[in-house]
């Protein structure tokens, strides 16, 4: 179960308190999730989500994360917006954590998602890369191709632990990305953490984008190479071109891709790859017992990050220039 921080009682009605949503009804943990404990809160008013922000959530980036919610749902975008107070505020603390009320979203997230869950996100992120261009604030991406290395390197002495000879091949691979990463490509805000379990439907019609806490600027289409792996891949391993392309198509029916976002699809697409592997392995590699949260298995994008190497160009993702 993914709940850390324990709310009392009191503690809770002091909160609620500070809101004109009512009075509390209910307060249940969440198990989804792996950075915060989130619970399931219904007040007399209506249902929201209570999200305490843990230990590896930085404080200080919180004001970026809930003000772009907030001029995201100000624009359309389908995505919860934080609550404010009666002082206009929406971060607080409980418990001893920074902590936010976040308006409830119905729908549920695919567990086999179909290319028409995958048009509906291509449209989403791109209206979500609209919608943010006029955003005011920044953040650097806490996981650029820069934060790699040293991510490798902590982990390089029992990577062969988890598979022969992989520390020795995400060297070469980290040595090629580095030496071929783009440079100029437009960008922006970017979610960096669409993965199904954060894009919820109703009738297979996208209901809204939640869990915008990697939230970042970087390039667009790192975006859209993130989503290529999290969404058209099997689980058997073999990539769905269907699925991709629809996705592809649906996006630039929105924004449209450049011809240099084009052709750099593939060397971003093995650096999204590498960067949730590393994060997967040092997860693996250093996971406590008696943890709450299991960590994923890297070697699912060990294995997505060897087929975009292998493949002969962009076409191949199902779209062409």
């Amino acid at each position: 179960m993914a709940v850390y921080t324990e709310v009392g009682d009191e503690e809770l009605d002091d909160l609620v308190a500070q809101y004109d949503i009512g009075r509390v009804v209910s307060c249940k943990g969440i198990a989804e999730g792996v950075e915060n404990s989130n619970f399931l809160l219904q007040t007399d008013a209506g249902t929201y989500i209570l999200t305490l922000y843990e230990k590896r959530v930085d404080a200080a980036d919180l004001p970026f994360f809930l003000g772009l919610m907030d001029h995201l749902a100000a624009g359309g975008l389908a995505c919860p917006r934080p609550i404010h107070g009666r002082d206009g505020k929406a971060l607080r603390s409980v418990a001893g954590r920074p902590a936010a009320i976040i308006e409830f979203l119905q729908g549920r997230w695919p567990r086999r998602p179909k290319p028409v869950h995958c048009a509906e996100l291509g449209k989403a992120m791109a209206e979500l890369h609209n919608a943010a261009r006029d955003f005011p604030m920044r953040r650097p991406n806490a996981l650029a191709i820069g934060d790699w290395r040293p991510l490798f390197e902590a982990c390089k002495d029992r990577a062969d632990e988890v598979h022969a000879g992989l520390a020795a091949d995400l060297e070469r691979e980290l040595d090629t990305l580095e030496a071929s990463w783009p440079s100029g490509l437009p960008d922006g805000v970017i979610h960096a953490d669409l993965f199904p379990d954060n894009v919820f439907f109703l009738d297979n019609r996208l209901s809204g984008l939640i869990d915008f806490y990697f939230a970042c600027n970087d390039f667009l289409c790192y975006d859209v190479a993130i989503c290529l792996n999290a969404w058209c891949f099997e689980t058997d391993g073999s990539f769905n071109v269907t699925k991709a392309r629809v996705m592809l198509q649906a996006y630039r029916e929105v924004r449209e891709i450049t011809e240099s976002e084009y052709y750099t699809l593939p060397i971003l697409a093995r650096g999204s790859a590498m960067r949730f592997l590393l994060t997967r392995l040092y997860d693996w590699l250093n996971h406590p017992e008696g943890a709450f949260v299991q960590p994923k298995d890297p070697l699912e994008y060990y294995a997505k990050m060897r087929f975009h190497r292998a493949i002969i160009g962009p076409s191949a993702y199902g779209l062409d220039y």
